[in-house]
């Protein structure tokens, strides 16, 4: 069970595999076992990093303050507690938010970026609209049978969990999100803080030179398409895929599909030369074309 020990905090990680390297990051209220889905079948091909978040899972922390910039400092010395020059880095919701972060803090080190269900204002993520606050007031009151239904809500589309045992799913899924889902932990409302007073939208033309990749789910409550396409449109030169019939559970819906995704973004970015840095970002790069078609995705490609 490896830890990592920094000043006021001590994160939990696991590492496994071989091959290039990749970080994942956990959004709120879940540890870094919410990957494992794709650490399963990556790891053969690639090392796989997964952390719990401080103050989440068997990280802890004495810091009252909890901001994204220190959750993405606490991500970047732990790329540089594993050896690693650079890594592929993966962020999901409010993990994809602390990835933008770091790769603003240390462009150098990420090799590319795949931003799922995220968006660029943290604000965004963490607005309170009547909708979403009834979505998550079912989360948190009524019988534990009911929390974990009105959670699993939350991530799937009523397609998906129709006809499965909901109770099944949700024991299923348990060791996954890190706790039973009719549980919140006490760090949850303290990341949806730090999320929603995180905003670096006007800095993120800086990231020209880091080949990214924004994913949306179609039926995504949460994460809108909309919020994604913006996000795309803020990073010169990234590309969108929206992954239809999925919502903000995309990587536990369809992780097979999401881990292809990933795997052909991890080796197109590798191919590409490195140009972080290699010219001005007032120029503009051009258009490229993501080449993925699939009956489950589409992808368009932005650019400037």
């Amino acid at each position: 069970m490896p830890f990592f020990e920094l000043r006021d905090t001590t994160i939990h990680y696991e590492l496994q595999g071989q091959g290039e390297p990749v970080l994942f990051i956990q959004g709120c209220g879940v540890t870094g076992s919410g990957w494992d889905p794709q650490v399963m079948e990556l790891s053969t091909d690639f090392q796989c990093l997964t952390f719990d978040n401080r103050g989440i899972g068997r990280s802890k922390t004495s810091d009252p303050v909890l901001t994204v910039e220190k959750m993405a400092a606490d991500a970047l010395e732990l790329i540089t507690a594993m050896g690693w020059e650079s890594a592929h880095v993966v962020g999901h919701s409010l993990g994809g938010v602390i990835a933008q972060q770091l790769a603003l803090d240390a462009p150098e080190r990420v090799k590319s970026l795949s931003l799922l269900c995220t968006f660029s204002k943290g604000a965004e993520g963490a607005r309170v609209t009547p909708s979403i606050a009834w979505m998550g007031l079912k989360t948190r009151v009524g019988t534990r049978a009911m929390r974990r239904r009105a959670f699993l809500r939350m991530l799937f589309p009523p397609e998906y969990l129709a006809g499965i045992q909901p109770e099944e799913l949700a024991s299923s899924l348990a060791p996954v999100i890190g706790r039973d889902l009719a549980d919140w932990p006490p760090i949850v409302m303290k990341q949806l803080k730090a999320l929603g007073k995180h905003d670096r939208t006007s800095e993120l033309r800086k990231l020209w030179g880091i080949p990214t990749l924004v994913v949306s789910a179609e039926k995504d409550p949460i994460a809108l398409t909309h919020f994604g396409r913006l996000l795309c449109l803020h990073i010169p030169g990234a590309h969108y895929l929206e992954i239809k019939g999925a919502s903000h559970g995309v990587a536990l819906q369809e992780p097979r599909l999401v881990n292809k995704i990933l795997a052909h973004h991890f080796r197109s970015s590798s191919a590409q030369p490195a140009s972080v840095g290699a010219a001005s970002p007032a120029a503009k790069p051009a258009k490229r074309s993501l080449k993925w078609r699939t009956d489950n995705c589409r992808a368009v490609a932005f650019g400037g």
